[in-house]
């Protein structure tokens, strides 16, 4: 008799533990057993925001990587209404997609697209929304669903942005884009509101680095991870023509090298037992970057004590991965590293493939030759008008200093953001396109305001430049 009880407790245990994964924002409680049961009113919650900074065919992998980042939550547990996604939402159904419905985000990879909540898309995926949603502002957002981090003083808040990046800025598909400034004053009124407990950042963008170096403090309990320093690219992969490859139906890249890195390693690993630290690691070996020419440097930046926390504090944790082992066949791929793209390339890339698969005489030849070719001449355009807008303002010597100067370690991109952010928005709306190749010369512009130039001054010689070097009809 006394064995048929005990295991009747042993059965209401385990019943206790599978039901409190189920818990709000979370997978997996965060505090103790013993907590649980006596003071759940204050369980943390996890909230998470998943920014897609582009739109266009040419971008899938950007999308591709915010669907895949929300199953990894939402398998983890975390529920819809704290997790948070701006992403335009043009590639699903796009008439390029063979796949109507479905996005992979590698060679053969399940449906990311599936289920993936539409709270900010289309113009919606805009600067404004995206600060007033980390800060849950209700009234500050603008169309979408009007969801926003409404998180307390024992939250954990999980950012992870993908797109196209230069130095200090981050892409945005809709309006102006992201200065580091604007992002650093948002986080830390988020921190004066004690509004969480800690924070983690993921950002996969050109010169990333540029966004979190000399401006993140230490004392903000918050940890950022970038795909990059501050003064080089990051890059594309299961790219077309690389291996892998993806279907030969899909002639765009599915993915970017940090993002599939963490989120593979996320797909299979218990990340009740995987720190921060150690993901940072396993990333940063896959990127390979001692043992490829021109790869980039993931880094890590603010309070890098949080390292030491689980993953799961941040995302959740699936229960199907409750058994992994280090020894698991699935393993031996997050050691490999796919063939890579630089984000620059990746258009050009796409626009070669589609010129190159389209049947001889065709329509579809015709039109990709001519993107092919729009695409060459509009990166021709880009090049000759920052080296105008630099002449005019500096002079033709000065064009090398302003286009190379870099900033020593630990130190801010640019000492006058207001400047900064002037240019590069008055550059991206004048010069601007979907590649946003454009984005590679903000620390041009950050340069010239470094050098004090005249805003109005610089603001003409943009207008003109961009008006005259004669881009792609």
């Amino acid at each position: 008799m006394m064995c048929y009880y005990r295991l009747f407790v042993l059965l209401a245990l385990s019943s206790f533990v599978v039901e409190s994964r189920h818990l709000k924002g979370n997978s997996y409680e965060l505090s103790s057993f013993h907590r649980s049961r006596t003071n759940a009113t204050i369980e943390p919650k996890i909230w998470a925001v998943l920014v897609a900074g582009s739109n266009g065919f040419v971008n899938y992998r950007h999308q591709a990587d915010i669907c895949h980042a929300y199953q990894i939550l939402k398998n983890g547990g975390v529920e819809d209404e704290n997790i948070i996604v701006f992403m335009y939402d043009d590639i699903a159904f796009d008439i390029e997609n063979s796949r109507p419905g479905v996005m992979i985000n590698k060679p053969d990879g399940d449906n990311v697209y599936k289920g993936v909540p539409k709270d900010y898309t289309g113009e919606d995926v805009n600067v404004d929304n995206l600060l007033a949603a980390i800060l849950g502002n209700k009234t500050g957002v603008r169309g979408g669903s009007g969801k926003v981090v409404e998180s307390g003083p024992n939250d954990h808040i999980f950012i992870y942005y993908a797109d196209h990046g230069g130095a200090g800025i981050l892409g945005m598909p809709s309006g102006v884009d992201l200065t580091a400034k604007d992002l650093m004053n948002t986080l830390k009124k988020k921190h004066a509101a004690k509004s969480y407990k800690s924070m983690v950042i993921y950002v996969e963008a050109c010169e990333s680095g540029s966004i979190f170096e000399g401006l993140l403090p230490k004392n903000m309990n918050i940890y950022a991870i970038t795909a990059a320093n501050a003064n080089e690219s990051s890059w594309g992969t299961y790219c077309p023509g690389e291996f892998p490859s993806p279907p030969s139906d899909l002639d765009t890249c599915l993915g970017d090298l940090f993002s599939i890195s963490w989120m593979e390693d996320s797909d299979i690993h218990d990340l009740r037992k995987e720190t921060l630290d150690q993901q940072y690691q396993l990333v940063r070996r896959r990127t390979a970057v001692d043992d490829m020419v021109g790869a980039s440097h993931v880094m890590q930046y603010g309070n890098k004590t949080i390292a030491k926390q689980f993953v799961f504090n941040y995302m959740g944790a699936n229960p199907k991965n409750d058994y992994y082992s280090p020894s698991s066949d699935d393993d031996s791929s997050l050691t490999t590293t796919p063939s890579i793209v630089s984000q620059h390339d990746a258009t050009l890339l796409h626009f070669w493939h589609k010129f190159r698969n389209a049947p001889e005489g065709s329509p579809k030849k015709t039109e990709a030759h001519k993107q092919l070719m729009d695409g060459l001449s509009l990166r021709k355009h880009i090049d000759e008008s920052v080296n105008q807008i630099i002449s005019v303002v500096f002079g033709q010597e000065k064009v090398p200093e302003m286009l190379n100067t870099v900033q020593s370690a630990g130190n801010p991109l640019v000492h006058d953001w207001d400047c900064f952010k002037m240019l590069v928005n008055s550059f991206k709306k004048q010069c601007g396109s979907t590649s946003r190749y454009e984005m590679k010369y903000s620390r041009a512009f950050a340069n010239m305001c470094n050098a004090g130039v005249h805003i109005n001054h610089a603001t003409l010689a943009i207008t003109q430049a961009c008006s005259t070097n004669s881009p792609p009809p």
